[in-house]
């Protein structure tokens, strides 16, 4: 974690009022910034620099200055990563592209500036938020991005195919997408929405790219899920590159819905893709006219095909989709069904049996609300507390004005939202949080008197820092609180599971409960064990650590090289994998054309 000094830049620190923020010209605040910014930045002057930033400022880099996911506080840090990254980046040609003033809070305010500038390989986009310091406007968290890259554009707009196609377009589709012709570079394990956006970006970007999903039809991985499942993010924050969903599509998706979606997207981007297609094994190869690629076998069927691709990216999912299946004494005693979230369908399936579900997050409280709605008798068994937030109360205070009905493009909102590092969205979101919990105060009171233990996650941060570190522990609630509340679901919150019996459970407190089916909502494995399963042992050993959050606060080998060059993780909600596939095309694309330099990343900690 960051180890400087900081916090908001409240208007009490400063010494100001939000007045001073909002009723400044915010185009003439930005413009001389940008200037003054600029002008140091050419000179190499990193004292300048630093003269524009707070004494406890962030500056988050994607791939602008680093070739990898930084972000850093402090002025050392930030001195000593312009020392070793300003002149080789060589940003120049910024241009303002807007400017306003955020009012957040009654004693929070910036002004929020939009840039554009180039590097030595392409085009880059940056935020910066600006505070009145002593009588000048410092920037308290600036962000530089790589967009583009030098004559590598995407093939869209103006660069779309212009010729017509009368009666070709089925057989050149077929040929392409079996590879007939050739090898492609890129191959993804996966075809859910991480692996088609990757597999959208490349394209675009030119890149013969194979997305091979061992299901039988692209968006089955949604669409076998258990029948109740619905995205609990609201569909402005859940659009996918190029193809936004529809103006009538609804704010919270069905499963169902969503998979019919995946396949349209895959055919209309037309994204190469296998179905029921199994990626057995990769191998570097050593020697040979192919050295230095993948040898990567792939299983259709009964047939096999060999390909030599050079780059495998991982788009397995949460987990690799792998469950997380406790191992509790007993449990083959059990005379009835134990099973795993992945393999419920539906709550019919139990119909006059008594349910235990164990777990308090997402799909516990879906699965349970499920079970209540078709009058099983069914009992949520909590082990640790759980952080619970309506949607109603929540998502317009965490959403509104960046992705919401009347909010900016998806691009521009992407960029508000990234260019926060990921601590710095901590800070922030402790005082959402807070403010969540007042308005769902009367159901987080109704659910302690019934026994239901809440936290307001990390160091009251809420669901997003919980998101990055454990891909769980939260219940964005739709519903099935109040079901708890009011006595519809049970609930057995009495810690750890002792062990099995033989018609039920048995607690560490010595406590018990009968069940017929005991139903695990208990997440996901490590996504590196389907990985090792795949490469090897000896490359598996190089694998570096998923998910959780580094010492500076960015997401560990997510959306780049997974400790093995050419060796790729992509991998997150809706919203990260649309604008993180576009970073992870360009590192690929960029390696392919030889204009990649050389990265300057975090070290990591196993």
């Amino acid at each position: 974690m960051a180890t400087a000094h900081t916090d908001l830049p409240t208007t009490k620190r400063l010494g100001i009022t939000t007045k001073d923020v909002t009723s400044a010209d915010a185009d003439k605040v930005a413009t001389e910034w940008l200037k003054k910014f600029e002008e140091n930045i050419l000179e190499n002057d990193i004292d300048g620099v630093l003269s524009l930033l707070t004494d406890d400022a962030w500056w988050r880099d994607l791939l602008a200055m680093t070739w990898d996911l930084r972000s850093f506080q402090g002025p050392a840090r930030i001195r000593r990563f312009l020392e070793d990254r300003l002149q080789p980046a060589q940003l120049h040609n910024f241009r303002l592209t807007s400017a306003q003033a955020d009012d957040l809070y009654a004693d929070l305010a910036w002004v929020r500036v939009h840039y554009t500038c180039e590097n030595e390989v392409g085009a880059c986009s940056g935020v910066a938020r600006l505070v009145p310091v002593r009588g000048t406007w410092q920037a308290h968290n600036v962000f530089t991005n790589l967009e583009a890259l030098h004559g590598h554009p995407e093939a869209s707009g103006p660069l779309r195919d212009p010729a017509p196609n009368h009666g070709k377009w089925l057989e050149q589709r077929a040929r392409a997408r079996e590879f007939v012709d050739r090898d492609p570079e890129v191959l993804v394990v996966g075809g859910g929405q991480s692996g088609l956006e990757i597999g959208a970006r490349l394209k675009l970007l030119g890149v013969p790219t194979l997305v091979c999903e061992k299901h039988k039809r692209i968006g089955d991985n949604w669409r076998h899920r258990y029948a109740a499942l619905c995205l609990h993010d609201v569909v402005w924050y859940d659009h996918m590159p190029y193809i936004p969903f529809p103006a009538s599509w609804p704010v919270y998706t069905p499963a169902q819905k969503l998979a019919d979606w995946l396949e349209y997207y895959a055919n209309a981007m037309e994204v190469d893709y296998w179905t029921d297609a199994r990626v057995i094994n990769a191998r570097r190869e050593a020697s040979g006219p192919n050295a230095g690629k993948w040898q990567v076998t792939v299983e259709r069927g009964d047939k096999n095909r060999v390909l030599y691709v050079d780059h495998v990216v991982f788009a397995i999912g949460v987990g690799g989709g792998t469950p997380n299946m406790p191992k509790i004494p007993g449990m083959d005693e059990f005379e009835g069904q134990v099973l795993h979230s992945t393999q419920h369908d539906k709550a019919t399936d139990h119909a006059g049996k008594k349910v235990a579900v164990v777990g308090a997050c997402t799909s516990a409280h879906d699965i349970a609300a499920d079970y209540a709605d078709n009058g099983v008798d069914v009992t949520i068994v909590q082990r640790a507390s759980t952080y619970i937030m309506t949607n109603k109360e929540g998502m317009p205070r965490l959403m509104k004005g960046v992705y919401w009905e009347d909010g900016p493009p998806t691009e521009v909102g992407d960029l508000i939202d990234n260019s926060m590092p990921i601590l710095y969205r901590k800070m922030v979101h402790k005082r959402i949080t807070k403010d969540i919990a007042e308005a769902d105060k009367e159901l987080l009171d109704g659910l302690h008197k019934v026994g239901f233990k809440t936290n307001l996650g990390v160091d009251g941060s809420g669901f997003l820092i919980l998101a990055m570190l454990r891909l769980g522990g939260y219940y964005l609630d739709v519903g099935a609180s109040q079901m708890i509340v009011d006595g519809k679901i049970k609930l057995k919150s009495s810690g750890p599971i002792k062990r099995f019996t033989k018609d039920g459970l048995v607690f560490e407190d010595g406590s018990e409960m009968k069940a017929d089916v005991v139903l695990f909502a208990t997440g996901y494995g490590d996504p590196r064990g389907p990985i090792r399963d795949i490469v090897g042992p000896e490359v598996g050993k190089q694998l570096t650590p998923v998910w959780g959050i580094d010492d500076e606060g960015e997401l560990r080998s997510c959306w780049k090289e997974i400790g093995v060059e050419n060796l790729w993780l992509m991998m997150g909600n809706f919203a990260w994998c649309r604008f993180y596939s576009k970073r992870l095309a360009l590192q690929i694309k960029a390696r392919q054309e030889g204009i990649m330099g050389e990265r300057y990343s975090a070290p990591v900690k196993w």
